[in-house]
């Protein structure tokens, strides 16, 4: 089955880092757009970072220059490498993956960034 499924969240403290990551099934991975969003409490989900196929990346402000999205189609994983972590990135990460005009996301993974 076509599916992407998100591991590596967990609680850190600010100023810390995590490395998520998203492996996708199902599909020919060099042919896809991936992409990382996040939903806080009380906030409708956004855009955290994109890759594509050529691995051209784009960034949200508020992640720019902490963040790092990479791929590795070998083993059809996509990253996100968050430093300098702050409450504010606290959310539930989602993995979104486009394929054939069709967005599929991961289940998600918690990420608490707290004293």
């Amino acid at each position: 089955q076509v599916q992407v499924v998100e591991s590596g969240g967990g609680l850190v403290q600010p100023g810390g880092s995590l490395r998520l990551s998203c492996e996708a099934s199902g599909v020919i991975f060099s042919l896809v757009d991936m992409g990382w969003y996040r939903q806080a409490p009380g906030k409708q989900r956004e855009l955290v970072a994109t890759i594509t196929t050529g691995r051209i990346t784009n960034y949200a402000d508020s992640v720019k220059g902490r963040f790092t999205i990479s791929r590795d189609n070998a083993k059809k994983t996509v990253y996100l490498q968050m430093n300098s972590l702050k409450p504010e990135d606290t959310a539930v990460y989602y993995c979104n993956m486009h394929r054939r005009s069709v967005d599929y996301w991961g289940q998600g993974t918690q990420v608490t960034v707290s004293s």
